[in-house]
């Protein structure tokens, strides 16, 4: 199976909101953990609702899709009704689908100026 992409026709459909392409990727039994909320997913059909209730507009910018074997990170640009949230997705796949994903989810940040002499 072509994992890679698996996961564009899955970033694909979260940028349109397609629900059940979305979800397809995910094994029945997945996991999706929330580190920073610390909120823990179980299910499909529970990771899938999760996303259909939450009532923001989203879209989806895939910056980088990198892996091996089962498992695959992508960093991307998470905007909710037009504020950016830079996210890491952590996903192992088992029998090729999704086992357990965990997502990290960051604000942008102003630069440094005691940085500002080392930025080309």
């Amino acid at each position: 199976m072509d994992l890679r992409a698996a996961l564009e026709r899955h970033w694909d459909a979260s940028d349109k909101s397609d629900f059940d392409l979305e979800h397809k990727i995910y094994h029945e039994n997945a996991v999706l953990d929330y580190p920073q909320s610390g909120e823990r997913i179980h299910g499909r059909k529970n990771i899938q609702e999760s996303r259909t209730v939450q009532p923001n507009k989203k879209r989806f910018t895939v910056r980088r899709v990198i892996g091996v074997g089962d498992l695959w990170v992508t960093e991307l640009v998470l905007t909710y009704d037009d504020i950016p949230s830079y996210v890491v997705s952590i996903m192992e796949f088992r029998e090729g689908l999704v086992a357990h994903e965990t997502q990290y989810f960051s604000d942008r940040f102003d630069p440094s100026p005691s940085r500002a002499h080392l930025v080309a």
